[in-house]
């Protein structure tokens, strides 16, 4: 539409008429193709314009303007209704900025709270300009203002009016009710963490419009939606400066930087940090950034300089980082670090690159042995007795471990599957076998136990498209009605000790499929739950599987479903339960407690490489969710997520962890990329609780970058994270009210077995150990579960017996004391936890008397 503007002129009211009348002239004459058009162009537009109706009704006549209107493309039914919806947004921020008059002190909030009165207010009188001009509804939200002047009050007249109150961000009149009610520091929060929300809402609004066909089409909408965004997020980073002020937590608001990042912990040390080996990082650029723009009159854009991964880089190199202007493209996980694996004194890390092997010592530092460069991503690895496996799903990846690139669709030299190696002299691995399989490896889960003698048993978890059959024999890809796709099921391999090269896809079940109609679709189609809920994946794929040999037991996290199986046997898992959630995006892995009761499982929304635990994200997504094996079935209990807010340019979700063998509680360490590593206690499965933390600032302060914790695991007494980015971290559990020291040095003296992989479980036990008999006493003294005289004489038995047990010293007299104070134990209270821990601590008492006869 041509819009003249409406401007006052010395010549007054006629000059204003005439201009109108002149775009009404010249728009109907374009209309009805009159301007300078050929003759027979004109008789063309005399013959009847007609639109018909539905079947057996009569065409409707239309004039030329009806006819155009049809089609006219300057606005759509969505640009309308965002601007009236975002009036409504708009105006509930100006009614939060207005509580902060007279509710705080701070200046810079109070600053805040005017630029967002200003720009909203002038945002508000553009868009119903823009409607009015239009001739459509123009929303008057202040004018229910006139009727409840009281502001959460007209919200409430508002929410019930109509749908408003279910747009993004908006406050629900109980929100905006405590909101009023606050003052001082509990405002100050309060208010930061609904504006950030209320004005992330409006950028979710604005992309909503943008993915709509035909939508913001006009340059003067365009131009809007693209300022509503820049001013969204310039004071989303704002407030998110000053919540980080007001946080108590110090994990929000950390310096950034590579090598010298702001770190924070609480009940956890870091005992060595070790950066990535060399090969395993571009020296020109070892962070990972993006390339820099060229300048201008430049021709092509530059890798930035970047100091080596092991120097500091100096204050001036830093500044010299944050100042270039970066493309928005990051380059490939080429170096990125990923998973970890270790037998006895050997530790693997994974890597898109390949792996590499560490001797574990003594020392807290693990030492480097070799390097292996396999490229193919993601890397993950687990060990049985000699060999190594690694997971490979990209299309580059190569048979030969070739580092060449492979453009041809289809190729001989591609691989997808999984890598075997052997790893009996760690200083010089051989690959000596490998799977190729329909969707590659994305992870793999080693099911058999570590003593098997013939052959071990993989599940492998394929995330990626289906193969070409002219690549691979027997791929199938998603061709509706077609049973044979490679979709929907996972690989079974089987690989002979004595001869890895002969290991083999021996079945690859349906284990998704309707158990009545054989239909291979079976669980989570894909799509929401309902209203306010998460955009859940369609469970074609696993993408881990954790695996319980001793308890027969598998847990799936199977994009859209949290799933156990019964693997009896391992060659033909069978589904048990599976469970789905509204607001879990993506199922991403899972991990059995210790009795095997439990599967903590995460959820990786947005994929890993999204700030996805900032104070707008929700507390349920992006999270753990916790339940319980009842019988055959999962029963929900509660949700967990990081509890401290991060930053718009730190990637922050639930992903890898492994749990900490405290006896008598069920403890987690867990990666949360660049929200760092944190211990859960979820022994109460409904009201999981953060006990430990350590964590980094951003990689870089302007610039969202893939990096953070891939996975962190516990093993043989120390936490080992592996940092995507930066490299390997070595951490150690502090004491603390939470934790005492007799639970650190019991968790320490577990027996884990000789072996650990990611996705494969063992029951861990504990030696008749005083340490570990203490751990239970500490547990009851913190639940306040038995009188203190009984918990002094246990401290004081158990603290003597330790002496005579690490001494290897008898004595008959105390084994008789510690007996009887087991005997004579009784739990004060009903709690089910301290009479499990009562009944562990008794027969820890008669197993340490034991030794002492």
């Amino acid at each position: 539409m041509l819009a003249l503007p409406h401007h006052t002129h010395p010549g007054g009211l006629a000059l204003s008429n005439f201009l109108r009348s002149a775009r009404s002239r010249l728009l109907s004459s374009l209309a009805l193709g009159l301007v300078a058009l050929p003759a027979a162009a004109a008789l063309a537009q005399e013959v009847p314009i007609l639109q018909p109706g539905a079947p057996g009704q009569p065409p409707k006549r239309l004039t030329a303007q009806e006819a155009v209107r049809v089609a006219d493309t300057r606005f759509s039914a969505d640009d309308v209704r965002y601007m009236q919806d975002m009036i409504h947004h708009h105006h509930q921020a100006v009614q939060m900025a207005a509580l902060v008059e007279g509710r705080t002190s701070r200046q810079d909030l109070r600053d805040a709270a005017a630029r967002i009165t200003a720009s909203q207010a002038d945002e508000m009188r553009f868009m119903q300009n823009w409607l009015r001009e239009r001739g459509q509804q123009v929303p008057e939200p202040a004018a229910a203002n006139a009727a409840a002047p009281d502001p959460h009050a007209a919200h409430a007249m508002h929410a019930a009016a109509g749908s408003h109150s279910r747009m993004e961000g908006m406050a629900t009149p109980e929100q905006m009710a405590a909101l009023a009610a606050a003052t001082g520091p509990e405002f100050e929060r309060m208010f930061l963490e609904r504006m950030i929300a209320h004005h992330d809402g409006a950028l979710k609004m604005t992309e909503h419009l943008l993915d709509r066909p035909g939508s913001a089409y006009e340059p003067v909408l365009e131009a809007f939606t693209t300022d509503v965004k820049n001013d969204q997020k310039a004071e989303i980073a704002r407030m998110m400066a000053i919540l980080g002020q007001l946080s108590p937590d110090p994990r929000t608001g950390l310096k950034a930087g590579f090598r010298d990042a702001g770190q924070a912990a609480r009940n956890m040390k870091l005992v060595a940090s070790l950066p990535k080996p060399t090969g395993f990082f571009d020296p020109r650029n070892p962070a990972g950034l993006p390339p820099v723009k060229p300048a201008k009159g430049a021709d092509a854009a530059v890798t930035p300089t970047a100091t080596p991964a092991a120097t500091p880089p100096t204050a001036a190199a830093r500044d010299a980082k944050s100042d270039p202007d970066f493309g928005t493209r990051s380059p490939l996980l080429s170096f990125a670090n990923t998973d970890m694996a270790f037998s006895k004194d050997l530790l693997a890390v994974g890597n898109y690159h390949g792996f590499n092997l560490y001797r574990l010592g003594r020392d807290a530092a693990p030492v480097l042995i070799s390097s292996v460069v396999c490229p193919g991503g993601q890397g993950d690895v687990s060990i049985v007795g000699n060999l190594l496996i690694m997971s490979v799903e990209q299309t580059r990846g190569r048979v030969d471990c070739g580092m060449e690139s492979i453009s041809e669709d289809v190729s001989k030299e591609r691989f997808r599957g999984l890598r075997i190696f052997d790893i009996a002299d760690p200083r010089r691995p051989v690959q000596v076998g490998q799977v190729q399989t329909c969707r590659g490896s994305h992870t793999h889960s080693v099911v058999s136990d570590p003593a098997a003698r013939d052959a071990v048993i993989v599940y492998v978890s394929g995330t990626s498209s289906v193969r070409d059959a002219k690549e691979l024999a027997g791929c199938v890809g998603n061709i509706p009605g077609d049973d044979r796709t490679a979709l929907f099921r996972i690989d079974v391999v089987e690989i002979p000790l004595a001869d890895p090269s002969r290991a083999r896809i021996i079945d690859s079940p349906a284990v998704f499929a309707d158990p009545t109609s054989g239909r291979l679709a079976g669980l989570w189609q894909g799509g929401k739950h309902g209203d306010d809920t998460q955009e859940t994946s369609r469970t074609d794929q696993c993408h881990d599987i954790t695996v319980f040999p001793s308890r027969k037991l598998a847990a799936g996290a199977c994009s859209g479903n949290g799933i156990i199986f019964d693997i009896a046997d391992p060659r033909k898992p069978k589904r048990i339960d599976a469970v789905s959630d509204p607001s879990f995006a993506y199922w991403h892995s899972a991990t059995f407690n210790n009795d095997g009761t439990k599967v903590l499982f995460t959820d990786e929304w947005g994929g890993g490489g999204r700030p996805r635990c900032r104070v707008q994200d929700r507390r349920t997504w992006g999270a753990d969710a916790i339940y319980d094996i009842v019988g055959t079935k999962l029963e929900f209990r509660g949700y967990h997520k990081l509890p401290a807010a991060q930053g718009e340019q730190e990637n922050c979700v639930a992903h890898n962890g492994s749990v900490v063998p405290v006896p008598g509680r069920d403890l987690f360490v867990q990666a949360w990329y660049q929200g760092g590593i944190s211990v859960l206690d979820f022994t109460d499965s409904s009201r999981p609780v953060e006990i430990a933390y350590f964590d980094r600032g951003p990689l870089h302060e302007k610039h969202e970058l893939l990096g953070g914790f891939w996975s962190s695991y516990y093993y043989g007494g120390r936490i080992y994270g592996t940092e995507i980015a930066r490299g390997l971290d070595v951490l150690e559990l502090t004491p603390s009210d939470q934790l005492s020291a007799n639970e650190i040095a019991a968790a320490a003296l577990a027996d884990q077995g000789e072996l650990f992989n990611p996705q494969q479980q063992f029951a861990v036990t504990w030696p008749a150990h005083p340490v570990v008999a203490l751990a239970y006493v500490d547990q009851l003294a913190r639940a306040d579960a038995l009188p203190v005289a009984t918990l002094a004489d246990l401290q004081a038995a158990l603290g003597q017996a330790k002496t005579r047990v690490d001494a290897k010293r008898r004595d008959r007299a105390l084994a008789t004391r510690l007996e009887a104070l087991g005997t004579g134990l009784a739990v004060t209270g009903g709690d089910p936890a301290a009479t499990r821990r009562v009944a562990a601590l008794r027969d820890t008492l008669t197993a340490v008397a034991a030794r002492l006869r």
